[in-house]
């Protein structure tokens, strides 16, 4: 069996009887998107039983599809946040596209786009040109900086806005800052996203109206600067970049045992920090050193403290050190590789893969968080390009077009 085989076949996928009684069956979600911050709301929409129909460009699509061809020939960042949608290619530079669109959206609930700045005004997909015949639409807008202020034209990508944020500047080692390895930005974006439309469904449900939602980049990775900023609040001296270690507590942070493993550990008290002398270091006179006495000061020294643990912890394996760590509950992970993921036992042992279908065949795909037996997700194909484009037109009323559509490259 291929090790990446880690999920059921049946899983939690809801039966189609069951799928009309997720949270957001007969909800519909029309998508102008690429990338990942809008594609990733809608997904979690999709999650839970929404119909997210993704608007894509004839011939070439998001362009997200083309990223790298790492998962059997499709793209990663694709795959992960395009599940359980349905693809209609339009171009809308043509007004028969337009006019396509514009008969779908009257059996949308929420519209969501993060196209260029002002793009979608343009094409008339404002919440204000959309909600005057359909006053119950929900309108997301996603851009890097959002409307107004010497910003809001500015292009952004995921790297622009961890820059503009202030994320690198607290990210890295000290020697040099460093990206986050996902697209945090693009995720944070994706997630206010989501959740701001979750309630303007429930608050639609209070008053039959709609409403324009503003979602911008650097407004969500802002947010998520909370604590550094209020750290350094007054000019005060910024959180240092520590590598994978916690800027301002020691030891917490990973360590490497005599066998070339690292083990993160973390303490978060006095207390714990004598367990850790006594039982881990096995060095109870250490938890007296007037240089460790406090987290403060554990801090000020960490070069020191830090070159005991290392001589120590040299000595041993990495299962010796957790088992040592795991008998004084101090908090402890093994520092995993991706190949190390895919096969966690604990995912394994909750039974959190399933498996997709794609284009290219079936894939494994961890269950959304919050999911269960008693509450599942509906775990839909990643679509192919325009896959679904002649059903939707079907259902539409433009079967007698389609193939006048495609001579004139409109789908």
């Amino acid at each position: 069996m291929d090790r990446y085989d880690c999920a059921k076949e049946l899983m939690m996928t809801p039966s189609p009887t069951e799928q009309d009684d997720l949270p957001l069956s007969g909800i519909t979600v029309v998508s102008l998107e690429h990338a990942i911050a809008a594609p990733f709301a809608s997904r979690q929409l999709a999650d839970l039983g929404a119909r997210v129909i993704k608007i894509e460009r004839p011939g070439t699509g998001d362009f997200a599809r083309a990223y790298d061809h790492r998962v059997d020939g499709l793209a990663s960042h694709f795959v992960w946040t395009n599940r359980a949608k349905e693809s209609l290619t339009l171009d809308l530079k043509q007004a028969a596209a337009r006019e396509v669109l514009a008969r779908l959206l009257q059996k949308t609930d929420v519209l969501i786009q993060n196209l260029a700045p002002g793009a979608a005004a343009r094409l008339g997909l404002s919440y204000a040109a959309l909600s005057v015949d359909h006053p119950g639409i929900i309108v997301c807008d996603i851009s890097g900086y959002g409307e107004g202020g010497p910003y809001s034209a500015k292009k952004a990508y995921d790297l622009m806005i961890q820059s503009e944020s202030g994320f690198l500047s607290v990210t890295g080692s000290p020697d040099a800052e460093a990206k986050a390895g996902v697209s945090i930005a693009d995720i944070a974006t994706g997630m206010y996203a989501y959740s701001t439309i979750l309630a303007a469904i429930i608050q639609r449900q209070k008053t039959g109206k709609g409403r324009r939602i503003e979602i911008s980049m650097l407004e969500a990775m802002v947010e998520w600067m909370g604590f550094p900023l209020y750290y350094a609040y007054k000019q005060q001296s910024a959180p240092l970049r520590a590598g994978a270690a916690h800027a301002t507590i020691f030891p917490y942070g990973a360590f490497r045992t005599g066998d070339g493993y690292r083990v993160m550990l973390g303490l978060q008290n006095e207390r714990e920090w004598g367990t850790f002398c006594a039982q881990v270091l096995q060095r109870p006179e250490m938890k007296d050193d007037p240089r460790f006495a406090s987290n403060a000061l554990r801090s000020e020294h960490r070069t020191e403290l830090q070159q005991v643990i290392n001589e120590i912890f040299g000595r041993c394996t990495c299962v010796e050190i957790v088992d040592r760590l795991e008998a004084a509950d101090i908090a402890n992970a093994r520092v995993n590789t991706l190949d190390d993921v895919w096969q966690h036992a604990q995912l394994q042992a909750r039974a959190r893969w399933a498996m997709i279908d794609s284009p290219v065949g079936r894939l494994p795909s961890l269950l959304p968080p919050g999911a269960d037996a008693d509450n599942p997700a509906r775990l839909g194909p990643v679509p192919a390009l325009g896959e679904h484009t002649e059903a939707i037109l079907g259902e539409l009323g433009f079967a007698a077009h389609i193939a006048c559509f495609r001579q004139q490259g409109l789908i």
